[in-house]
Formats: structure tokens, C-alpha cells, sequence
């Protein structure tokens, strides 16, 4: 292609808006142009990128076996109502009706639209295990879209569904996943860890994500130095220090005016903060719910998500009002003397710490000596904590690492949660009736792109991987206008075409430093540059990564370019 034709509109400067490196520059460097909040157009090179990194996902996907479908962006409410999702799913579903007053959605995701297909198709346990994947545009009207092309409202996703006769062939199509995932990033050069995922809403059994390291990543991932153990955040176990055991003392309701927080208390009363009891408040689904855990603890939601399977948006802080009409107290509340109706959970923590230190559900009370089993109860759930600084990792005894990082994939064991609701079920050799094992299995195909350029850039533009990138080569002739060296970058531009070469020519009338800066900014891989040593078909060599320039003949150059590419 010759610059002098494509449409590329460069820009130097863009809006306060762009956070990011990766916006920044697929902005400046005329990838993509937003066209409203969280709503992108891809331009032509922007556009070769996303099409490179689906032809790696297709290539990858087709070696594992698995099989390309296209369904509908648009489903049907009436799927969704069977899974019991279409209210569920929350406010980020773009909802629509017809002409006739029928509903559907822009589909955020497909779980319940594979099932309906394979449930009306599927009939015997013959015709599995089976694997069917689509490439994509997902919906979801985000509450902050973010990031550019990172957190959009609209995007493209690889989604693949498996289906099976059994745990232990799901398993075995899970791995098939796995290890096809592993080829996917490691082709789109991406520095990326694999951790322990939460199922969360999903459901299932298992999970694992495929987390590209970036500082920018809104997910925050918890690994082991030693490399044998990593989760997200959300998921990573905490191993709780139980203080030191105590003899069970008298209750004792003791006057704390003015005294709201943890830390006021605990210094207060003369005790740890892991001895006072932390309470958050909660209403899900519009019912109260009381959690508990040890003062000196933040509690994690998503953990809190999965044990209730309720997802986020049907949870939420009581309103001041609320905690009032449960018997508490706002800053007070307790799990002695609370409403009947509400529900108490407990980390499993709090069960095995003595004489903690509660609210009374009174305003400016507390109780001291406050010990699970003897004096209150409720459900316990193993583990509700967020994971910090120094905690330990059960399995390796080391101390946890952190890091951030853009979740670009992730794999789940779904079990037979759809296939129950959808009645999906096939017969057995026994001619009996049984449901379908389901695995799901995502790649963000855009997202990916804004992950590869968070971890390949410089202070001059992106810096693509030869795999990815839009074009291979770019030739720059410094003076368009000089006949010589417009004659021998248009013989190498046609040499490479004829090769097979995805390249560039840029004969724009421009001066010298812009071209330059414009090479820089869109990252192509090979540069050849075409100046006054023309005649002598001599030119300037050099990689857009480390910069370093050679002066070399065209002969060479074409033997340099050709075994960079493989050719």
C-alpha cells in the first residue's frame, strides 16, 4: 500500500479523555477514532490488526479441534428468561424490542444461545464431545467504559462452548482449551501469567484467566515468587492468623460514644483490631444480610459474589434507613439481637478467635468478650477475605506477590448448569437420558490488541510484533520528488508484492521529519529507508524495536527482510 492513497490521519495531540498508552496511541497513530463513549470505528490499520489477531485465534481454535459457527448478535429474552439471566444479568445488557413488541438483547455473552442450538441438534452421546466457537461483536453497556478499546461498550470476542458426556471429558476438553490459549498469547507475544479465576455467576467448578501483565490493568493478580502458584485477586485463598487462644470471658456491654470505626474502637477498648468484629451491611436481592469478619480484614466481594452465586449489581450497601429497621445501629451493628430475618454470615475466621470485641446495635455501644458458637451463629464461609501484603500461600508457604494486569482470556467449567436449565441432555449407550457437560471458553480479540500495545511501545509510538502487526515493512523515500530515489523505492515496494510481503511505500510529498515521526508512531516491524545513496542502491536498514541503522544494498536488504519474516 502506498501512504500517498491510504487513509491514514495521524494526529500529534489528542483528548484528556485517552488515559492510556495503548488509547494514546491507537488514537495518534490513526488505528482507531472513537465515535462515542466506549464505542470505537476501526481504521485500516487498525482494522489489519484485529484481523491478524483473529486469524492466530481461527488457526489455533481449528488445530484444537473446535469448529467456526456464526450466530445472531441479536437473542432472544426467552433464552435468557430459561437461564434465569435476563433480569440477573443486570443493567449492562442492551435491551430492545421489535416492531411487534417482542424482546431481545445485543448479546454480552452466549452461554444460553449455543446451549438452545445444541440442545434442539444434539440427540445422542455419539455426536459427542463437540466444540463450536464464533469471533464476534459482544454488547455491554459498561457503567464506565475506560481505557479506549481496553473497557468498551462494544468489541470483539472469541467465545467457544464445549460439550460433553461427562466431568471427566469435560476436563479433558478443558485442557484441549487450555493449551490452545497458550499457543494464542504466546503467537500474540504477550507477557501474560495463567491464574486461578473466580466462576463467580458463571457457575461451575473451575476456572482459569490468561491475565497480560500491564501496569494500567484494572485486575490485580496474587502469584507465588517461585511460579507455582497465581489466582486473581478475587480468588486467592487467605490463610488467616488466628491470634493467640483465650480463655472465654463474661459478656460485657461497655459505652464507646462517638466511636465508629474499627481503629477507634480496637484503641479504645485496649484490644487488636483482629479482635473486633468488622460488620458490612448488605441487601441482596433486597433481602438483609449481615457479613462478618475480623477487624483488621477487608471483605471481598467476589468471594462474597460466588458463595451467594448473586452477581454485583444485586448487592448493595443498606441505606442508613435499613440498618435502622434490622434493630442496629448505624457504625453499631452486632450479630447479637439482630432482626430474626436477617442473615448472619461469617468468615470462617471469626468462628475460632476469642472474646472479640462487637457492635451492640445501639447507638454508642459496644460488646466485649463476644465468642462464635456460645454467643452468636450464622453460615460460614471458609473464605470472604481479601488478600494483602504478607499473607502466605497455603500450598507454598511463600508470602504473596502482586502484580497488575488486562485479562485477555479466560476458560470456564461450567458443568451442567445451562444444559439443566435449557434442558440440554442427550442419550446414553444405555438409551438413557442425560445432561450435557458444558465448558466456556473467551478470548478478547480487541482487547488483546490494547494489551499488546500496553506491553510494546516507546516514547516515540508502538513497537508491534511481527505477528500482529499491519504491515511487515515500511519503505520511506526521504524526497518523493527525487526521481532516483522514488525509482528505487518503487523496486523494492514491487519486489515485495510480488513476494508476498505485506508492505508499505510511503511517497508522500512530505518532509523528511514527518515521515519519520509517522513510522515511528505506527510501529511497523522492518524499516528500509530510500536516500541519497540511491543511485548506488545502497539504503538505510533498521528495526523499529532497537533503532540501530545500517547502511546495506538492496540485495541485502531483501535477504534481511525475508528471513525476519520467515520467508
Amino acid at each position: 500500500m502506498k501512504l500517498s492513497k491510504m487513509y491514514m490521519p495521524t494526529l500529534r495531540e489528542v483528548s484528556s479523555d485517552a488515559e492510556v498508552a495503548s488509547h494514546k496511541l491507537l488514537l495518534r497513530g490513526a488505528f482507531i477514532r472513537k465515535s462515542a463513549s466506549g464505542i470505537y470505528t476501526y481504521l485500516p490499520l487498525g482494522y489489519r490488526v484485529v484481523k491478524k489477531v483473529e486469524k492466530i485465534v481461527r488457526e489455533e481454535m481449528d488445530r484444537a479441534g473446535s469448529q467456526e459457527i456464526l450466530m445472531s448478535a441479536i437473542q432472544p429474552k426467552e433464552i435468557w428468561e430459561a437461564s434465569g439471566r435476563w433480569d440477573r444479568f443486570g443493567p449492562e445488557m442492551f435491551k430492545l424490542k421489535d416492531r411487534n413488541d417482542r424482546e431481545f438483547c445485543l448479546g454480552p455473552t452466549a452461554e444460553e444461545y449455543f446451549t438452545t442450538l445444541i440442545k434442539d441438534e444434539v440427540r445422542s452421546y455419539k455426536q459427542l464431545p463437540l466444540n463450536l466457537y464464533q469471533i464476534q461483536t459482544k454488547y455491554r453497556d459498561e457503567k464506565r467504559p475506560r481505557f479506549g478499546i481496553n473497557r468498551a461498550r462494544e468489541f470483539s470476542m472469541k467465545d467457544a462452548y464445549s460439550f460433553d458426556t461427562s466431568p471427566s471429558t469435560l476436563e479433558e476438553s478443558y485442557m484441549e482449551m487450555y493449551r490452545a490459549y497458550e499457543k494464542i498469547f504466546d503467537r500474540l507475544n504477550l507477557d501474560y501469567k495463567i491464574v486461578e479465576g473466580d466462576n463467580g455467576a458463571m457457575g461451575g467448578s473451575k476456572s482459569h484467566e490468561f491475565i497480560a501483565l500491564s501496569e494500567t490493568g484494572e485486575g490485580e493478580i496474587a502469584y507465588s515468587p517461585s511460579g507455582k502458584y497465581a489466582a486473581t485477586s478475587e480468588k486467592a485463598k487467605v490463610v488467616y492468623e488466628i491470634p493467640e487462644s483465650e480463655s472465654p470471658r463474661e459478656l460485657e456491654e461497655v459505652s464507646t460514644p462517638n466511636l465508629k470505626t474499627i481503629e477507634e474502637v480496637a484503641e479504645f477498648l485496649g484490644v487488636e483490631k483482629n479482635r473486633c468484629l468488622k460488620a458490612i451491611d448488605l441487601m441482596v436481592r433486597e433481602e438483609p444480610v449481615v457479613v462478618f469478619i475480623p477487624g483488621d480484614r477487608e471483605l471481598n466481594m467476589s468471594k462474597l459474589e460466588s458463595y451467594l452465586q448473586t452477581p454485583d449489581h444485586e448487592i448493595e450497601l443498606m441505606t442508613d434507613e435499613e440498618i435502622n429497621s434490622i434493630n442496629s445501629a448505624v457504625g453499631f451493628t452486632g450479630p447479637i439481637g439482630l432482626d430474626k430475618n436477617v442473615k448472619l454470615i461469617f468468615d470462617e475466621s471469626v468462628t475460632k478467635i476469642d472474646n472479640m470485641s462487637i457492635g451492640a446495635n445501639r447507638e454508642g455501644y459496644h460488646i466485649k468478650n463476644g465468642n462464635y458458637g456460645r454467643d452468636f451463629s450464622g453460615e460460614v464461609c471458609e473464605d470472604l477475605l481479601e488478600v494483602k501484603q504478607g499473607d502466605i500461600i497455603e500450598e507454598t508457604g511463600e508470602e504473596y506477590m502482586f502484580a497488575r494486569g488486562i485479562e485477555v482470556g479466560n476458560i470456564f467449567q461450567l458443568g451442567t448448569k445451562y444444559s439443566e436449565a435449557l434442558d440440554a441432555t442427550y442419550l446414553d449407550e444405555n438409551g438413557k437420558e442425560k445432561l450435557i457437560w458444558m465448558g466456556s471458553y473467551g478470548v478478547g480479540v480487541t482487547r488483546s490488541v490494547s494489551a499488546i500495545v500496553e506491553q510494546n511501545y516507546d516514547e516515540d509510538g508502538i513497537i508491534w510484533p511481527m505477528s500482529v502487526a499491519p504491515y511487515q515493512v515500511i519503505i520511506t523515500v526521504i524526497n518523493s520528488k527525487d526521481e532516483e530515489q522514488m525509482d528505487l523505492g518503487e523496486k523494492i515496494y514491487s519486489e515485495f508484492l510480488d513476494s508476498g510481503v505485506e508492505v508499505l511505500l510511503d511517497d508522500r510529498n512530505e518532509r523528511a521529519g514527518v515521515k519519520f515521526k509517522d513510522r515511528d508512531l505506527i510501529g511497523i516491524p522492518l524499516r528500509i529507508t530510500v536516500g541519497k545513496r540511491a543511485v548506488e542502491e545502497v539504503i538505510e536498514y533498521s528495526n523499529r524495536r532497537d533503532k540501530e541503522k545500517e547502511e546495506i544494498t538492496v540485495k541485502e536488504a531483501f535477504e534481511r527482510v525475508y528471513r525476519e519474516i520467515g520467508k
